[in-house]
């Protein structure tokens, strides 16, 4: 799925050049998981955003699925995040004034569908993270833990080949922050996604069988290149959360 070849990512601070990525190379296969950790400033969200096509390597490449995102224009790149690549954030990012459901169907604004098709899409998505009956509520109406797995819907809705999760159970307590994740967990298996997260949290790196530490811009990834786990992991569909 991702091929990263001498990935180097450089900002200007002032007169001073700082480099967030060295020379990184990293392998990951469609269908795997890799949590990435390391200390603030080490170049972890800089790696998520080049993956997300949000950002540009300075030099090397970052070849998905056999295309090259730093070769493609603007309007190719943003097309492509829009068909291919769900985010998740550690702000739930919902637009307040619009229900649940409106706020999955926004990520399917720039796919050109019908209304019907996003609205299918959107209960469809929020069903799927157990929220059909929260549809229609507005985020303030809802708790951390539900604002987030609309976030998670709406990443889905678009059904992407590839999740990207920044620090996403981050502003969430304990408790919350591991049936968010049984969710995340669960939706990467049974739909086969690309999954890779970036968190501090190192109880979520242990449920992960490879993990990427990056320090000062540098690399270093233990566990197997591989794919899914037995699918006799996945938890029960039927989830109760708040």
């Amino acid at each position: 799925m991702y091929e990263l070849t001498d990935v180097t990512k450089e900002y200007r601070r002032g007169k001073a050049t700082v480099t967030a990525l060295d020379a990184v190379g990293l392998t990951v296969p469609s269908g795997s998981r890799l949590v990435i950790q390391g200390p603030t400033g080490g170049g972890k969200s800089t790696l998520l955003q080049l993956l997300g096509g949000l950002d540009r390597a300075s030099r090397g490449s970052v070849v998905l699925d056999g295309t090259d995102l730093s070769r493609l224009s603007e309007a190719k790149l943003t097309r492509l995040r829009a068909e291919r690549i769900g985010f998740v954030f550690q702000g739930f990012h919902l637009i307040p004034t619009l229900s649940a459901q409106e706020n999955v169907e926004t990520a399917l604004v720039p796919l050109g569908l019908r209304a019907a098709e996003r609205r299918r899409r959107a209960a469809e998505a929020l069903d799927s993270v157990g929220l059909a009956e929260r549809a229609q509520h507005l985020p303030s109406e809802l708790s951390g833990g539900q604002q987030q797995r609309v976030a998670i819907a709406r990443a889905l809705a678009k059904h992407p080949q590839v999740l990207l999760a920044d620090e996403p159970t981050g502003n969430l307590d304990e408790a919350t922050r591991d049936e968010v994740m049984d969710v995340l967990e669960r939706r990467w298996r049974e739909l086969g996604l690309t999954f890779v997260m970036v968190t501090h949290d190192s109880a979520l790196a242990r449920r992960a069988e490879r993990v990427a530490r990056i320090t000062a811009g540098r690399i270093e990834v233990s566990g197997p290149v591989g794919g899914q786990p037995p699918s006799e992991a996945v938890p029960p569909k039927g989830l109760s959360m708040t």
